[in-house]
């Protein structure tokens, strides 16, 4: 520690900056499809192999890069190719949540190393930046020197207008407020020089899903994510679309219509909140839907209809925002077990068969593949992202 505070990043990561255009392109490359010659990248790339070669160098002496294992070809030399470094680039991702937050270490191949997490009855500041002090460190002290240096940033997802979920979860309404006028960056500078990237949460899971998770090929899609709330983000042209206010993607806040005709949001009619509610009413402590490792099945009485309400919410949900945006699919993920998951997917492609589909193409329905983490596992990838990525994909149209 340096003057009481935790080190924030030096060494290899801050000695050259933030990336050039066409290192953040080689870097991007190999993050979307693994090690590869300099020879295939200059030609995906445009840029001629003596250039990609001597940025390759830069990267590998700078610790970005390594050599992967020689793959032989049928005549010549074996081709060496270039992969990105587990401990070229670390970041840490807090993700604040309605009964819990989660802080975890992330490398940049997307790798979690270590994770810590804390419960509550509501995330007031004082609680959850107590338990970032604590946790940056707990997971950096058991790091080297050489390992600090290259943690490039903390990465925080919380819920677009926090301080008004006091209005569903029942927080005192004075103490929750204090989040409306927070500072996020001064309040972690009280113990740390590491720079903080805020970034919603449904769209910090939907950055997950889309630089760690399965690829599914789609160029533009929707992603839903479930939790305590719902909400989602939107992928334009293989790009994380934010919007101007880093709101873009509110999919919780999709219209609905209650069972007495009233309005309501999406947030109201598909959230795992409301099967808490369930088995509070059934005399059953709602807390273990959240225990580690996630398993449900002794709650199928109450997860199943909960599943198909929530999937005739989402099929509608999924039209809605292809009338807007001409996707072609819309991805499921939540904080629940993945049966859990296939289950619902499965049931929104059937309910959304018989929704009225005039003027629209219906989308593919696929499943996330990141799961209850993608929340945090996106906020830790925010630093990397933005320092050391493409902030847009279209020079990466050949993925």
């Amino acid at each position: 520690m340096d003057g009481g505070k935790i080190r924030g990043a030096s060494g290899g990561v801050n000695q050259s900056g933030v990336r050039n255009h066409n290192e953040r392109l080689l870097l991007s490359m190999l993050q979307r499809r693994g090690g590869m010659a300099g020879i295939d990248l200059a030609r995906l790339t445009g840029l001629s192999p003596q250039t990609v070669s001597v940025i390759f160098r830069k990267l590998e002496q700078d610790g970005f890069l390594r050599r992967g294992d020689p793959v032989r070809g049928k005549v010549g030399k074996p081709s060496i190719p270039m992969e990105l470094s587990p401990d070229g680039v670390l970041s840490l991702g807090l993700k604040i949540g309605r009964r819990s937050a989660e802080l975890l270490l992330l490398d940049f191949t997307g790798t979690v190393r270590a994770q810590v997490s804390t419960a509550y009855q509501y995330p007031l500041p004082d609680d959850v930046f107590a338990f970032l002090e604590q946790g940056i460190t707990t997971l950096l002290g058991g790091l080297a020197p050489d390992a600090v240096d290259r943690v490039c940033g903390i990465g925080i997802a919380a819920p677009f207008e926090l301080w008004k979920w006091n209005d569903l979860i029942g927080a005192p309404s004075q103490r929750f407020r204090s989040w409306k006028d927070l500072d996020f960056e001064e309040q972690v500078s009280r113990f740390s020089d590491l720079p903080v990237f805020v970034v919603n949460d449904a769209t910090a899971a939907c950055r997950a899903e889309h630089l760690y998770g399965h690829n599914h090929g789609f160029r533009d899609y929707a992603y839903f994510f479930i939790g305590s709330f719902v909400g989602g983000g939107v992928v334009l042209n293989n790009t994380v679309f934010e919007g101007n206010q880093g709101n873009a993607g509110a999919l919780g806040s999709l219209r609905s219509t209650g069972p007495l005709g009233e309005s309501q949001q999406l947030i109201d009619v598909a959230s795992i909140h409301l099967l808490e509610g369930r088995l509070v009413q059934a005399g059953v402590d709602p807390r273990v839907l959240w225990h580690q490792p996630q398993d449900w099945t002794d709650l199928s009485r109450y997860v199943e209809p909960w599943i198909g309400e929530t999937a005739q919410e989402l099929a509608k949900a999924s039209l809605s925002v292809c009338a807007v945006i001409d996707f072609e699919a819309v991805l499921i993920d939540g904080a629940f077990p993945a049966s859990v998951r296939t289950e619902l997917v499965e049931r929104v492609r059937r309910y959304l068969v018989n929704q009225d589909t005039r003027g629209l193409i219906a989308p593919q329905i696929e499943p996330g593949s990141v799961g209850g983490n993608a929340r945090a596992i996106g906020a830790a990838s925010s630093p990397i992202f933005t320092q050391f990525l493409l902030n847009t994909n279209a020079g990466l149209a050949v993925f």
